[in-house]
């Protein structure tokens, strides 16, 4: 069988999320329960296995090198109301330039584990400083399209952090409600074309007072999984 053709990052389609045609929500599925996401609750849950539905997930991949290993810090901020930790990488990188993120990066060599990299990236990009994390588990393997094999660590931070924007990577540092992205209700379904291939793929838009923020992509998609596995745990 013939192998697909490598596609490079820049011959990737080049596409406003925001123009991209919303087909539907997920307004029918439960919310989390708020009393799901205390610090007791979610310790509990991540003491126990993920559910079989949760296995690895995988985009269709642009080419068909193989997936590099990295990680990204799901971390949940335990105000009274928990938010998720974002953010906004800055315009100018070579990847996933101007997007809503999750700290987190490439494996390196010196890393002991998924984990060490994704405190590590954490540390370097928002200057989160790991006794301000507690790390609950990982939830499973993301494989990106863009060829990253990404597990997401998923951490309690406490609120009394200090943080400080890496401008080289990120540029801006901001939360989002965890019950506002544990409400299907606000996940957006999308689907565009390319090469014959129809890629599905979920945003979460966010409004406050003063902007816009539209959670989409690998991102969007873990914060997926993390309301699965908590709606599995209830």
């Amino acid at each position: 069988m013939a192998q697909p053709p490598f596609v490079s990052l820049a011959q990737i389609p080049d596409f406003s999320p925001h123009d991209v045609e919303v087909l539907g929500t997920d307004a029918h599925l439960p919310a989390v329960p708020i009393r799901a996401l205390s610090e007791a609750s979610l310790r509990h849950r991540f003491a126990r296995p993920a559910c079989d539905e949760l296995a690895a997930f995988h985009e269709p991949l642009w080419n068909d090198a193989p997936p590099k290993p990295a990680s990204v810090l799901l971390g949940l901020v335990m105000r009274a109301q928990p938010s998720v930790l974002l953010t906004l990488r800055t315009a100018h990188l070579s990847s996933h330039s101007g997007q809503v993120a999750l700290p987190g990066g490439r494996q390196d060599a010196q890393d002991a584990n998924e984990i060490a990299t994704a405190l590590r990236e954490a540390q370097e990009e928002v200057g989160l400083h790991p006794d301000f994390v507690s790390v609950l588990g990982c939830l499973p393997v993301y494989v990106t399209g863009t060829g990253y094999r990404v597990t997401p660590v998923v951490a309690l931070l406490n609120p009394a952090m200090q943080l400080a924007a890496n401008p080289q990577e990120v540029a801006d540092v901001f939360e989002v409600p965890l019950a506002h992205l544990m409400d299907p209700a606000n996940h957006c379904r999308h689907a565009v074309q390319w090469r014959g291939v129809t890629r599905e793929w979920f945003s979460m838009p966010y409004d406050t007072e003063h902007r816009q923020r539209l959670i989409w992509g690998a991102t969007a998609g873990i914060l997926r999984h993390l309301y699965q596995f908590l709606s599995a745990g209830d």
